[in-house]
């Protein structure tokens, strides 16, 4: 066995009878930043020099194809980028999405953030009860959210809202927010049980020998 995939983990599902190409095409539509060739490598369960060349010939392929996208070798890894030929549809697409309506889950996670900030995404999560990883990253890229410095317990990145949150919700700042009490009659119990779901290595959680946490958080889709 190479030594390059002597450490793939054994499992039910094997990448290894797939094609190559393909395989590395779908992981590389899901990173979200730029992948190594040992970890692609062991990803599709091939040896690293194979990966380097096939990623090296998809490049090239987009390329001569004359793709709206290209594979890039940028800060150690390889991702697919937009060309900058193409970059006006682009920045169409995104102004174009800064003016549409917030979903039901972006206005919940955007109110928690607003009234509990700084605040973590596991926090925020954790008083939403589902994973809000993708609805953060839609607040950030509309500018309603940004980011706050990190937590010195854990090291997480903290958010808060911006001037344009405050702009667009015609606020002259958030002590113009209004109380949540007459919103939520049982607040105080409310946020008792959220406390309760966040996980372990929150600062506010309880100790480990006060009992294990029931990680109720789920993934929002």
């Amino acid at each position: 066995m190479s030594e390059d995939t002597a450490d793939v983990p054994a499992g039910p599902r094997t990448a290894a009878g797939l094609d190559l190409k393909p395989a590395l095409e779908a992981v590389l539509m899901v990173v979200d930043e730029p992948a190594t060739e040992e970890h692609l490598a062991k990803i599709v369960e091939r040896p690293r020099r194979q990966v380097g060349d096939a990623l090296r010939e998809l490049a090239d392929e987009y390329t001569v194809q004359g793709r709206g996208f290209e594979l890039r070798f940028v800060a150690g890894g390889w991702r697919f980028y937009t060309r900058g030929e193409y970059a006006a549809a682009v920045e169409r697409y995104v102004l174009d999405g800064q003016q549409a309506r917030l979903t039901q889950a972006a206005l919940e996670t955007l109110a928690v953030v607003a009234y509990r900030q700084p605040v973590s995404r596991s926090r925020v999560s954790a008083v939403r009860g589902v994973n809000c990883d993708g609805v953060m990253r839609t607040l950030l890229q509309r500018g309603l959210v940004e980011e706050a410095g990190t937590e010195p317990e854990t090291g997480a990145i903290l958010y808060r809202t911006t001037n344009y949150f405050l702009e667009r919700m015609g606020l002259r700042g958030l002590d113009e927010l209004p109380e949540l009490a007459p919103f939520l009659p049982e607040a105080e119990a409310i946020e008792a049980e959220t406390q309760e779901a966040v996980p372990s290595f929150d600062p506010d959680a309880p100790d480990a020998d006060d009992g294990p946490t029931t990680d109720t958080t789920t993934t929002e889709i």
